[in-house]
């Protein structure tokens, strides 16, 4: 047995390793388990209790790239400074196991996740469990674990995420949050994952990530996080499927990327589903992501603002983080940031 095995199977027994969540579903049982105005406004906010939130993951690759940012009057400066400013108090940052380029795996995410640290923020980490982008039409494998049996997934995931979060332990760093796998509306680590096809392995590697969070955080909230927060059919056949396996998590976490005519419509979908999650299963709710185009930044302001109200309208409704809104100049041909041209933050960002 190899010892990167024996090690999870001996902390599952303590603190509810990836392999004690797959016994515990296979039985039906439930397991247990810097001082600046800017700075001091975003403590503020987070003593708020509510999340207003930022995904700047690009931001360490633009501004290798040469992109700076500004602030209202034209200053340039920090670009966590900036949001800090405009009311942003929480930061999302994804982890990429071993991607091209560098950007997002481990040390990048630490060195951003030690500015959002100094700006007096709180930071959600987002484990995709792939080299690329995941998301609902894509749940990759990372190369080095493809070829591994479903019970060596199982010992690399909790490790992996173990591994992980140690690193920011060991760097000071305290996420607030954890999301195990991104937009995973059908599953993460396809085939072997693939909800629509074994929701059981899918609760188990959920698990995996859970238990190995829990292990280094306790108090640290896990997140599943579905795309299209609107569709409460699909967020029922998940989380149900999720529920009848024993599969465990703390948040339910939402997508929503509306178009100018049909945000208003979206966040009334939105809402009844946030409600819906809160009274079905007793959990919290968030929005993990939000976007809408840079080219109209009057209609984001309005939509963001609603969609804001709602969320902290329903009980256990934590936060809504706006995704990559630095980007800006089609940055990665993106083009739903929430900076304009020149560097600034638009009117959609004093949504926030």
């Amino acid at each position: 047995m190899k010892l990167q095995t024996i090690a999870c199977l001996l902390a599952l027994y303590g603190l509810g390793g990836c392999t004690k969540s797959a016994t515990v579903a296979e039985t039906g049982n439930t397991p247990k388990l810097t001082t600046t105005t800017a700075v001091t406004a975003a403590v503020t906010a987070a003593a708020s209790g509510f999340a207003y939130g930022s995904d700047v993951s690009w931001v360490t690759q633009m501004e290798a790239s040469g992109y700076k940012f500004y602030n209202n009057s034209g200053v340039q400066q920090d670009l966590f400074t900036i949001l800090a400013g405009k009311g942003i108090n929480a930061i999302r940052l994804r982890v990429w196991v071993n991607p091209s380029g560098g950007w997002c795996n481990i040390s990048d995410v630490v060195a951003k996740a030690l500015r959002a640290k100094a700006a007096g923020m709180s930071i959600l980490i987002d484990f995709h469990y792939s080299d690329t982008w995941a998301d609902p039409g894509h749940q990759t494998k990372p190369a080095a674990w493809a070829s591994l049996s479903f019970t060596d997934l199982m010992t690399t995931t909790y490790n992996y995420t173990l591994g992980a979060l140690n690193t920011l332990k060991s760097n000071g760093i305290t996420p607030t949050w954890v999301q195990t796998g991104n937009e995973t509306s059908n599953g993460m680590l396809w085939p072997d994952g693939e909800a629509s096809l074994n929701m059981k392995q899918f609760a188990w590697l959920v698990n995996c990530g859970y238990n190995a969070t829990k292990a280094v955080f306790p108090s640290c909230k896990v997140i599943v996080h579905l795309a299209n927060g609107y569709d409460n059919t699909v967020f029922r056949w998940l989380f149900d499927g999720l529920k009848a396996n024993s599969g465990s998590w703390d948040i339910c976490g939402m997508s929503l990327y509306p178009s100018a005519s049909t945000w208003s419509s979206y966040d009334a979908e939105c809402l009844t589903n946030m409600k819906d999650m809160v009274s079905r299963y007793g959990k919290q709710v968030m929005i993990c992501e939000v976007g809408m185009p840079a080219n109209d930044p009057t209609t984001a302001e309005a939509f963001l603002k609603d969609i804001i109200a709602k969320t902290k309208s329903v009980s256990g409704g934590l936060g809504v983080f706006y995704w990559e809104p630095e980007s800006y100049n089609n940055w990665q041909g993106y083009t739903l940031g929430a900076f304009g041209s020149n560097g600034e933050p638009t009117a959609a960002m004093s949504a926030f």
